[in-house]
């Protein structure tokens, strides 16, 4: 979450995703994302679950971002622009779905979710990628593939995600503290930067993300931080790193997000996944 898109380097996304065979209901491909590349913003027919073998994706839709431990996975709906980047070297499955089938009925616009993975579907996703490489029995393929698609409406939605806006006083703000997590500088000091006033943010936040602004900035540090910890640095570097004063005070804003301190977070999840 440190390093503008625009940075980036680009490359194509899968030419899986825009495979409208109906006899193929769901088809699964493996990836190596590169360290500090990213698949190029674009939408196709399929729907699409990313999941990190190891790793942490970041998944961009419109000003919103996810984040992605391998404990968890990513679903994004056919034709929902969006962009997948990884600052470590991920191996990603990728699960893609034929527009005809439903999947994970919303209200409103579609849109992307980050999901808690299990371990039957973690399994799951790995045997359809060996049955995939080994050129397997079709139907044995297309079974396993219907139980997925099953297992995947049942999966629980994670509050992993960083919601954006449109507005540009805003998009200048939420890009610098993107850039820089530890700027602790107040409202009323960043404002000059945004070329707004304190009052038109805090407006901005409210209308824009559904979050305040110490809420969203508390959000983007502990996203960030899950980053780094996955990375391998400790609480109290990502805390530094991050922008909090103390590894307590970064503890305690972490478990009343999470419901659990990050070390064990990080546990279960990779447990879990």
């Amino acid at each position: 979450m440190t390093k503008y898109v625009s940075e980036t380097p680009l490359f194509a996304p899968h030419d899986t995703a825009f495979d409208l065979d109906a006899t193929w209901p769901v088809l699964v491909r493996s990836r190596r994302l590169e360290a500090g590349r990213a698949v190029r913003p674009h939408s196709h027919p399929r729907g699409q679950l990313a999941s990190a073998v190891s790793g942490v994706l970041r998944a961009i839709s419109g000003s919103s971002v996810w984040i992605v431990p391998p404990s968890h996975v990513v679903w994004v709906p056919g034709g929902v622009e969006h962009q997948v980047i990884s600052d470590t070297t991920a191996d990603v499955l990728h699960l893609f779905v034929h527009p005809d089938r439903v999947v994970r009925q919303q209200a409103g616009p579609p849109r992307c979710c980050v999901l808690q993975m299990t371990p039957v579907l973690r399994e799951m996703l790995l045997r359809l990628a060996d049955l995939d490489a080994q050129a397997a029995d079709v139907a044995r393929r297309r079974r396993l593939g219907e139980v997925v698609l099953d297992e995947l409406d049942d999966l629980p939605e994670a509050p992993l995600s960083l919601p954006g806006g449109s507005d540009p006083r805003l998009v200048r703000l939420t890009r610098h503290l993107g850039d820089q997590p530890d700027d602790n500088r107040s409202l009323d000091e960043l404002a000059n930067l945004a070329g707004a006033s304190k009052r038109t943010l805090e407006r901005l936040f409210r209308q824009e993300t559904g979050l305040s602004f110490k809420s969203w900035r508390s959000r983007l540090r502990l996203l960030t931080a899950i980053e780094r910890l996955d990375a391998g640095v400790s609480t109290t570097e990502a805390a530094l790193m991050v922008g909090y004063a103390t590894p307590s005070a970064f503890v305690a804003a972490f478990r009343t997000e999470f419901g659990q301190p990050p070390q064990r977070f990080l546990r279960e999840r990779r447990r879990m996944a």
